[in-house]
């Protein structure tokens, strides 16, 4: 598929990466709160908005900024994590990355103090607190919406083949679970997850939008959390289906992989 089928500019397929990690107690090696490290705060001091809170407050987000190219993410996820990883020994914590825990219990989770995150629980109660999960998020940069939706059409093919790339959560609750994800398993008691339907134009997605909103079952685009979707305030493609991995490099594969078959499945990102 062509730029001129596609009737829209060409993608900046700029790349921006989010990792969220388990925050661990050193002794224990179960999850622990980071609240009263303050891991967030001082991770703003040193990383500004490079680090944020998650719904679990054993769940730290980190995130780059716009990278021109994958070389630059790679880069930057390493500059990141090293920094987060001493920073949380410092406060007597660990970092791990990993689709689950393997044996902590979601009941003993607090939730962050947050409006957001309080309306989610207040909306789904137990399938919220229960969604004890740790993703790998990549933003690939589509600007044109109708371009969007239609690399996302194209993209969805290949959402099967890398999760079954990077899995790496087969426990749960101290149990094998005996599959590779127990994450996806977890999440999809979420409404609106997994594979997106096809959208012939960003007009039909956006009416598909509206129609929830004005039926009450969300109240903003951002309570659609499928594997790929067009993020709701940013230019961005977002990509979904890969847990945290364990080390910079598996996390640069999977994040290399979604810009591959981002351009595959539209235009190509040569010039």
């Amino acid at each position: 598929m062509n730029r001129a089928s596609l009737g829209g500019s060409r993608p900046s397929f700029n790349i921006g990466i989010e990792e969220e990690y388990q925050t661990i107690d050193p002794e224990t090696r179960n999850l622990r709160s980071h609240i009263h490290a303050e891991i967030v705060e001082k991770g703003k001091t040193l990383l500004a908005e490079r680090v944020k809170p998650e719904m679990h407050q054993s769940v730290v987000e980190i995130g780059t900024g716009v990278c021109t190219n994958i070389k630059e993410a790679k880069e930057e996820i390493r500059a990141i994590r090293r920094q987060i990883v001493t920073l949380a020994r410092d406060n007597n914590l660990r970092l791990a990355a990993g689709g689950t825990h393997p044996f902590a219990q979601w009941r003993d989770q607090e939730i962050y103090p947050d409006a957001r995150y309080a309306a989610i629980v207040e909306d789904m109660k137990m399938v919220a607190r229960a969604n004890l999960i740790f993703g790998l998020h990549v933003h690939i940069g589509v600007e044109d919406r109708d371009t969007a939706i239609h690399i996302m059409n194209g993209a969805r093919y290949f959402l099967p083949h890398i999760l079954a790339l990077s899995c790496n959560s087969p426990f749960w609750l101290g149990m094998d679970t005996g599959l590779r994800s127990y994450r996806c398993k977890v999440f999809d008691k979420f409404p609106r997850t997994q594979i997106p339907d096809l959208y012939e134009s960003w007009s039909e997605f956006e009416n598909y939008v509206n129609l929830l909103i004005k039926t009450k079952c969300i109240d903003n685009a951002k309570k659609i959390w499928w594997d790929i979707r067009p993020h709701p305030h940013f230019p961005t493609l977002e990509m979904k289906p890969s847990p945290s991995r364990p080390s910079a490099r598996q996390s640069s594969r999977s994040f290399s992989s979604f810009m591959n078959k981002t351009s595959l499945s539209g235009i190509t990102a040569a010039p």
